[in-house]
């Protein structure tokens, strides 16, 4: 396959054959927020309203669940040594590697779908819905994703790492433009007011930074989101 962006290639990146304590605690918080996000109507409540005794209590929860996890090694990115060395290698992949990027994967598009949906009908309508859209659309929309999982349907979850070196690119491609695009629509959530003008303003942005960031990740602009041709030992997380 031919790419119009940058790519990598395996051989010429330095093989790491542990990770550091430090790069293993790096990856920590990570997935704290993943599984903190997990349940959506509770999340909506905090960035609605702040935090209160519901959110505390399932934070305590992903705290000790994902730093048993860290101890044992059953995060990517927390293990002793990386999982992946090579590619276009026909390897299991682990389970719990599966488990964390289906999580993932809830967490970047359930939220971005939702809020889309929300904007749009503000927009259109004046009205926001965005209570009632997580109440009664983020439920049904996670089962279907965790099915989507569970039968390898999704980047990174599959039964195989094969094709690592291009999927990774598609998570992180994923990841970066939500994550800007969620961040800017919480900064005009907060200062603009609730009407059909700045409904439509706020769609205008959150569209707009995920058409810019996607394209720079399609462009291989952006960390981790180049292709990388398989072929020598290399290392992913």
């Amino acid at each position: 396959m031919r790419y119009t962006g940058r790519v990598d290639y395996a051989h010429e990146r330095k093989i790491r054959e542990r990770n550091t304590r430090l790069y293993r605690l790096a990856h920590w918080p990570i997935w704290i927020w993943v599984f903190f996000l997990a349940p959506g109507p509770l999340t909506f409540t905090l960035f609605a309203r702040g935090f209160h005794w519901g959110n505390w209590a399932w934070l305590a929860l992903v705290l000790l669940g994902t730093g048993i996890f860290v101890i044992l090694g059953r995060l990517p990115g927390c293990e002793p040594r990386p999982y992946i060395l090579r590619f276009d290698e026909d390897r299991p992949n682990p389970l719990y590697r599966r488990v964390c990027y289906t999580f993932a994967w809830n967490a970047v598009l359930n939220f971005a779908l939702l809020n889309l949906a929300g904007l749009i009908v503000a927009a259109l309508t004046g009205t926001w819905y965005m209570k009632q859209i997580y109440n009664y659309a983020y439920s049904p929309l996670c089962a279907l994703i965790l099915l989507l999982g569970i039968l390898g349907r999704l980047p990174r979850v599959g039964p195989s790492t094969k094709g690592e070196g291009i999927e990774r690119r598609y998570f992180y491609g994923s990841v970066w433009a939500v994550t800007a695009a969620q961040t800017v629509l919480l900064v005009l959530w907060k200062t603009l007011p609730l009407d059909r003008t700045t409904g439509a303003i706020k769609l205008a942005a959150f569209v707009g930074v995920l058409l810019v960031m996607g394209v720079l990740a399609y462009q291989g602009k952006l960390g981790r989101t180049r292709p990388i041709l398989p072929g020598e030992l290399m290392v992913s997380d």
